[in-house]
This record gives structure tokens, C-alpha cells and sequence, in this order.
């Protein structure tokens, strides 16, 4: 089963979140009534993944989470989701990744929150398990990473691809202030947020024009190509054999809720490199804001993420 040829393989996280909603936060040492609770599947690498895997391309997820109930939980929502799971593994040394949130939802979507962040067994992710992957990794036609695990095992397993001559995409996220310099010239696509940009340059990211200059700065460091998000702004593009950057803008829609929009549009990036490798990168880009664009619509993470067969002929 290992041998297979995956189109896109995710290096990442797996997080399980336990959303609380209450009319306000807590006090310290209070206790409050909630109204509503629920259970919803997150993590940066897994969420990109499953938008990938939605829109028809095979995909592995390389990752690692508890030997508890969520740890299976997961398992089978990858399976749910057609994500390939050989190297997604179990460890006892720690719990599946969770995130512990309230919100306080007075205001519908403008509420504050309280997260409290466990990584748990996705910090257990390294070198062993990025070898035993190996083949996968060598036969991708695209790698995504991003740093929740250990930025190690990232920034190796981009390593592993570019090595390979796989095309890579990084999502430096959540950003790093003094980000090691490798991952600049692993990264085929490397692709941010302004406040990601802003962390990583050091220059303030307010609009495009903004954008335009901080692309700039990112690609010096040797990156291939660089895309930074702007939510409903778009997006801006910036390629190594370009002197300026373009902007991609997006369509406007009525935003429901926006968590994951970005991770929905890697997920969309990916597969369209994937799918389409003779593309213009404006043109992924393009068409991953509309992908996003639908996610925004709905309520929740991965459960607003589109299927293929939620979207219009012409992207695919």
C-alpha cells in the first residue's frame, strides 16, 4: 500500500477542537453556563489535506496523533474524507492534539475567545516517521508543510522534496519571527497572510501595495514564488523569473465565518498544482480564492469546506 503515487502529501498537524459557546468568557475561577458545545476536526496540515482530497486528488496525510479516542476519531475522519492514512501514526507518549475554545458569542461571529493550545503527539512527528514515509514523499507531485509540528520535521521533509524534485508548498504558519533561512529556498510556493508577512519582514501589511513590497522581501530570500493572502482583498503574486507582482483579487461574498478560509486555500493551491502543473500560478491562485470564497459561506472549519461537486465546472 505504501508504494502508491499520491498527488498531494501533507507534512503536519492534526488538532481536535472542543468549542465551548457561552454569552461571555469566564472569570478566573468561575464557573459559567455554556449554551452550546461541539466537536470539530482542525489542524492546519489536515485541514489543508482534506481540502485537497475534496477536490478529487489522492492524498497522504504524514502525521501523528494519540492512541486515544480522538486519535481514532481522526483516523476515521481521514478515511471519511478518501485521505490516505498508512502514515498517520499512534503514540502513547501523548494525547491527540487539542484545542480548548470558548467563545463568547453575544455577537454572532464578533465575539471574543479563549484558546488554550495542546500540540501534544504532533510535536512527536520527526525524522523516524519522515523515513518511513520516504517513498511517499519522493512520489508526490506536491508536499505541503506548515509549523505546527516541529519546525524541524518541516522544514526535513520540504528537504525531502525538493531533493526529489517535488514541488513544494510552505505555509509558515503560525509564523516565527526568526524563521531558518532553509525553508526560503525549499519552498516552491511560499505562501502567508499578511500578519505572517508583516512577523517574517518585518515591513507593516495593510493592503496590496504593501503586500507588493513584503513579496518582494520574501522571494530575495530564495523562495520560488510567493503568494500572500488578503482575505477578501485577494491575493498577491510574486514569481522568481517576474520583477513585479500581481494582483489576484477575489470575489466578493457575505462571509459567514471565516476559520480556515486560508487553509481551505492552500488545500485548493495544492491541487491545482497537482492537477494542473502547466497552469500560471495567477490563475491557481485565482481560482483557490474562489474555493475559499465558498468555505467563508459556511459555518465551521473543514465542515465548510467545498466538495468538488459544490463547485463550478469551470474551476476544475
Amino acid at each position: 500500500m505504501s508504494d502508491r503515487a499520491f498527488d498531494v502529501v501533507v507534512v503536519g498537524s492534526c488538532m481536535t477542537d472542543l468549542v465551548s459557546q457561552a454569552p461571555r468568557l469566564p472569570k478566573a475561577g468561575e464557573t459559567i453556563h455554556g449554551h452550546k458545545f461541539f466537536i470539530g476536526f482542525g489542524g492546519k496540515g489536515a485541514n489543508q489535506c482534506i481540502q485537497a482530497a475534496r477536490l478529487g486528488v489522492k492524498t497522504a496525510m504524514i502525521c501523528k496523533v494519540g492512541k486515544d479516542f480522538f486519535g481514532d476519531n481522526y483516523i476515521q475522519n481521514f478515511k471519511d474524507n478518501d485521505v490516505h492514512t498508512d502514515f498517520v501514526w499512534q503514540t502513547s507518549d501523548a494525547a491527540t492534539g487539542a484545542a480548548s475554545i470558548t467563545v463568547n458569542d453575544a455577537v454572532p461571529w464578533e465575539g471574543e475567545n479563549a484558546i488554550v493550545i495542546v500540540a501534544g503527539a504532533n510535536m512527536r512527528l520527526g525524522e523516524e516517521e519522515l523515513q518511513k514515509a520516504l517513498t511517499a514523499i519522493r512520489k508526490a507531485k506536491v508536499l505541503v508543510c506548515q509549523l505546527e509540528i516541529s519546525s524541524q520535521t518541516s522544514l526535513r521533509a520540504l528537504q525531502m522534496a525538493h531533493d526529489n524534485k517535488v514541488r513544494t508548498i510552505f505555509n509558515p504558519a503560525p509564523a516565527i519571527p526568526d524563521l531558518d533561512f532553509g525553508f526560503y529556498r525549499v519552498s516552491d510556493v511560499f505562501c502567508c497572510n499578511e500578519s505572517e508577512a508583516e512577523l517574517l519582514t518585518g515591513y507593516s501589511v495593510n493592503n496590496v501595495e504593501d503586500a507588493h513590497q513584503a513579496a518582494q522581501e520574501l522571494l530575495r530570500r530564495g523562495c520560488t514564488a510567493v503568494i500572500i493572502t488578503l482575505g477578501p482583498q485577494g491575493c498577491v503574486v510574486l514569481k522568481a523569473q517576474d520583477k513585479t507582482s500581481t494582483h489576484v483579487p477575489s470575489t466578493a461574498v457575505k462571509a459567514v465565518d471565516t476559520t480556515g478560509a486560508g487553509d481551505s486555500f492552500i488545500g485548493a493551491l495544492a491541487f491545482y498544482l497537482a492537477h494542473h502543473p502547466d497552469m500560471p500560478l495567477e490563475e491557481m491562485a485565482r481560482r483557490a480564492n474562489q474555493v475559499a470564497a465558498v468555505s467563508v459561506q459556511a459555518v465551521g472549519t473543514q465542515t465548510s469546506f467545498p466538495f468538488k461537486r459544490d463547485l463550478p465546472a469551470d474551476l476544475f
